[in-house]
């Protein structure tokens, strides 16, 4: 407690004497200082003023009114008190009246005055000072230690980076002051980690951290304030580390197999694209399916050309400049075949060869309108770029140097020229139409279609139109009397040089040249021809987000996906599917190539991602077996075969195609034959022996048998071809109505024809089926054989039905015993027969003699191929009733049933030997027990 000075408490006693003689007796109100700063240790009750706590009054000699009674403190809520120590002093003291929290307050304001005792014991006439303000400060004392804010803290970082920061902890404190609220340190308690921690709770990797070596961390954390007090408990912190993020696509197979018959199937499924959690303003996507090692660029149709043109309704009246070597078209047989490319008919040229085509092919008159339609492989050639490649060309035979038309490369431009005849035209008129392309040059196949409709050329590239860049006009040909002579692979150069010869050779591949003269192709139909059977699709296209966009090219060999939302084109992805329409695919391996452009924000191309290389493998088809049946062997008078229209020789003629379905190595599916139903392109009827003569016989077939259908026929003296792209009942149909007439039939004993039918332009043959017709002369015995053939030849066509080897269908199978027995009954049918024959022989013999020989040559039944076919169900009794019958006839009867009995025993020694070759084919097929019991059409007993 500060003192008071001498002086001044003289002052007051005077002052106070001089008072209580004057009378008054509490004149003066007590005085205290105007403001006081006080402290305060939380948990403690005495403050500590500055200056302290007095009160003085000026009336200190009177009695009470010089003496302080009392400290009064005004203000809201205010946990203080003041008492007096002393009350003739005035001093006093401020505390607290219980614990101070400065967590709740750290500082309070109050006002406090002072109190004089009055004039007398009852305290009348107080006094009570001005008011004085208090400030007290309350010191914090360290009673809490820090705490985490999360009890628990995660993180990730990828393997081989070090990082600066890689997560922050964070720990508070309740303490109220600076001092003992902040946190001043952390410390990492987990010891030999590679981390460190800073001042502010930065936790970094020391070293590079590798996934291979330990995929997560475990480390306790603790921090301290500072008052150097630790946390009460540890905090855990796990860190996991990631492989390096290598953005690409991820979820897909490098190999997708494609079953022939599935239809439209998705390519990856589960495809996904990882960014690695950058954002992203756009993806584009480029999906490419390479096939040019397929056919001619892609899956097609592998038909003929003719078929081709005629399925996809195209005019007739083309010229096929490039066949298949064959009698009638002998002049591609020297040019070199490419044989790999299942039943694709294609040509290539090294520059070397060359064909000149026969005259009567030739179309003489082009008119002014016509069609050049091929196909054609090409690249540049090294060194040849000065020269012309020729692929058709019309020139002078001979003495002249004329290009009436070609057609030909030169610098990787396509160049037609046509020069008309003066005749027709007398002024400078187009003559040569240009058109530059990538497509000439570049290695791969196209289909070009030239349409011309003087003055106007057209060239069709895959179904695309492209008019000439350049049309260079000339003067016409002056008519003249050299014939013209029109080459493919080269010019013919007849005239200006010593020796005629080929010029300006191609190089590249061609396949189905055409000309059509008098009609130009359209559109739809180019499209047709040209058109791929395989390629890229999109399922469930209504699926697809609105912000997609798709495009794909003509022959859907490429699709170009663009997208904003990485899951939006993740979706579109997965719904890329291959598909393949045809029904006998090409079976090989299908490239499939994808390229990514990613873009960010504010960038062309931010992120790189790897292309995807995979491959589309095209299972090989179940191959069809095409079978042909029917009546091998007929037997017609000669009458019949001079009458119009003449004989259906393959009435009773019957397609069926099957193929083997299922798994034959232990699965529960075991292999089955099952019957398709599928196109065949042509049917050839071969004449076997001598060709046929113009002069006396023919194999037509009638106009009508062909309407509705997409048939066509030719026929020569080597027999008829039916072609077109059409069904199995459909040719059915037309060769049931083809026709055989001979009008000269005296010479003739038998006819043999060779029937073959093929699928996808020999990709697929039927058996050959042979056909032997006999010619009866004698009008009895005619008559006799046709009742024969009327009673016992009813040949059945049983329908194919699906069938497994060893499998459990209705239908017991036979027995052994029951077959044993079928086989004894027919041996004892052919025993009785042989003895029918040989005592028909004994009996007749002389009556032979005593004949006058006047039977015709072609009555010699043994050369005969008479057939009789003998149902073995008939009762065997019926050969011991002839025997009897035969006994008792004429000589002349008798000979002619010796003659019946020796043509049935011919025809068994020949059928004998056509049953043990029909054993052998037959041998390892399967049958069901059903036709095991009633197939008795060409295998019947005969005799």
């Amino acid at each position: 407690m500060a003192k008071i000075a001498v002086p001044d408490f003289l002052f007051w006693l005077v002052c106070g004497l001089s008072c209580a003689l004057a009378g008054k007796v509490n004149k003066h109100k007590p005085w205290i200082e105007a403001s006081y700063h006080g402290v305060i240790t939380e948990n403690t009750e005495t403050v500590l003023l500055d200056p302290p706590l007095v009160a003085l009054d000026k009336d200190v000699a009177i009695p009470y009114a010089g003496e302080i009674c009392a400290f009064k403190i005004s203000g809201q809520d205010v946990p203080f008190e003041a008492v007096v120590l002393n009350r003739s002093s005035g001093e006093g003291l401020l505390r607290a009246r219980g614990p101070v929290d400065c967590e709740n307050q750290k500082e309070y304001t109050f006002m406090i005055q002072a109190y004089d005792c009055g004039a007398g014991p009852g305290g009348a006439d107080w006094k009570k000072s001005h008011k004085a303000v208090v400030h007290i400060q309350v010191d914090d004392v360290n009673e809490f230690c820090p705490v985490f804010r999360e009890p628990l803290y995660k993180a990730s970082v990828i393997e081989g980076k070090i990082y600066d920061s890689i997560l922050q902890v964070e720990a508070w404190d309740q303490d109220c002051s600076p001092q003992y609220s902040q946190i001043c340190n952390y410390d990492i308690v987990t010891a030999g980690t590679p981390f460190a921690i800073d001042r502010n709770g930065n936790i970094r990797n020391t070293e590079r951290l590798s996934y291979d070596r330990q995929q997560s961390y475990k480390i306790l954390v603790t921090a301290f304030d500072c008052g150097q007090k630790t946390a009460k408990e540890h905090v855990a912190v796990h860190i996991d580390v990631k492989p390096v993020c290598k953005a690409g696509w991820q979820g897909w197979n490098k190999r997708v197999d494609y079953e022939p018959g599935t239809g439209s199937k998705p390519l990856f499924p589960k495809l996904h694209l990882e960014t690695c959690g950058g954002p992203l303003s756009g993806i584009k996507v480029v999906l490419e399916l390479q096939t040019s090692h397929i056919g001619k660029g892609c899956d097609r149709e592998t038909y003929s050309e003719k078929s081709l043109q005629k399925l996809c309704g195209a005019a007739s009246g083309s010229t096929d400049l490039l066949p298949a070597p064959s009698p009638s078209t002998n002049w591609t047989a020297s040019l070199v075949t490419d044989s790999g490319r299942d039943s694709d008919l294609i040509y290539r040229f090294d520059g070397q060869q060359a064909a000149n085509v026969p005259d009567h092919v030739v179309p003489q008159n082009l008119t002014d309108q016509f069609t050049i339609a091929t196909w054609m492989k090409h690249g540049p050639s090294p060194g040849l770029r000065a020269e012309k490649e020729t692929l058709l060309c019309n020139s002078d035979k001979t003495e002249m140097n004329r290009h009436h038309y070609s057609l030909y490369i030169h610098n990787c431009r396509l160049v037609f020229l046509l020069r008309r005849d003066f005749s027709q035209l007398d002024t400078f008129r187009p003559a040569e139409f240009h058109w530059k392309l990538e497509q000439i040059c570049d290695k791969e196949w196209h289909y070009y279609v030239i349409n011309v409709e003087f003055p106007a050329v057209t060239l069709f590239v895959d179904g695309v139109t492209y008019e000439p860049y350049l049309v260079t006009d000339d003067w016409p040909i002056h008519a003249s009397k050299i014939d013209t002579q029109l080459t493919v692979g080269a010019c013919w150069q007849g005239g200006e040089v010593a020796t005629p010869r080929f010029t300006q050779y191609f190089h590249g591949s061609l396949s189905g040249l055409t000309i059509r003269p008098g009609r130009i192709e359209t559109q739809k139909v180019i499209s047709c021809l040209q058109a791929c059977k395989e390629g890229l699709d999109i399922n469930s296209l209504e699926s697809l987000a609105k912000d997609i966009k798709f495009h794909f090219n003509p022959a859907q060999s490429m699709l170009v996906v663009e997208g904003e939302d990485l899951d939006s084109v993740n979706t579109a992805m997965t719904k890329v599917s291959y598909i393949n329409s045809r029904q006998f695919p090409t079976p090989g391996l299908r490239q499939l190539h994808i390229s990514t452009t990613v873009s960010c924000f504010g960038e062309d191309a931010c992120l790189s991602v790897p292309d995807i290389k995979a491959v589309v493998v095209v299972q090989p088809p179940s191959e069809p077996r095409i079978t042909i049946t029917g009546s091998d062997r007929l037997v017609r008078a000669a009458v019949e075969l001079g009458a119009s229209p003449g004989m259906a020789p393959f009435k009773e003629l019957y397609i069926t195609s099957t193929v083997m379905k299922g798994d034959g190595f232990g699965g529960s599916h075991r292999p089955a034959v099952m019957e398709v139903m599928h196109n065949l392109d042509y049917c050839d009827i071969l004449v076997i022996g001598n060709e046929l003569n113009p002069q006396s016989e023919s194999l037509q077939i009638p106009h009508s048998a062909l309407l509705g259908k997409h048939l066509d026929a030719t026929n020569s003296t080597s027999g008829m071809s039916i072609y077109g792209v059409d069904s199995m009942a459909h040719y059915e149909q037309a060769l049931r109505q083809v026709s055989y007439r001979n009008w000269r039939p005296a010479t003739l004993t038998e006819r043999r024809f060779r029937l073959t039918c093929s699928e996808l332009n020999g990709r697929y043959t039927s058996n050959e089926f042979i056909l032997e017709v006999s010619v009866i002369h004698h009008a009895k015995s005619a008559e006799r054989v046709m009742a024969a053939q009327a009673q016992y030849m009813r040949p059945l066509h049983q329908p194919l039905m699906i069938h497994a080897p060893h499998s459990h269908m209705s239908g017991p199978a036979p027995s052994a015993a029951t077959v044993v027995i079928v086989v004894c009954i027919a041996a004892l049918v052919v025993i009785v027969v042989i003895g029918v024959y040989r005592i028909h022989t004994t009996h007749q013999e002389g009556c032979k003699q005593e004949e006058d020989g006047a039977r015709e040559p072609e009555l010699d039944w043994e050369k005969s191929a008479l057939n009789i076919t003998v149902n073995p169900m008939e009762n065997v009794g019926g050969a011991q009733a002839l025997s009897e019958e035969a006994s008792g006839e004429l000589c002349r009867e008798e000979e002619e049933d010796e003659e019946h009995v020796g043509g049935m025993a011919s025809a068994e020694s020949d059928n004998s030997d056509d049953d043990d070759e029909e054993e052998e084919e037959d041998e390892g097929e399967i049958e069901t027990a059903k036709e095991k019991k009633l197939k008795w059409r060409t295998s019947s007993t005969t005799y």
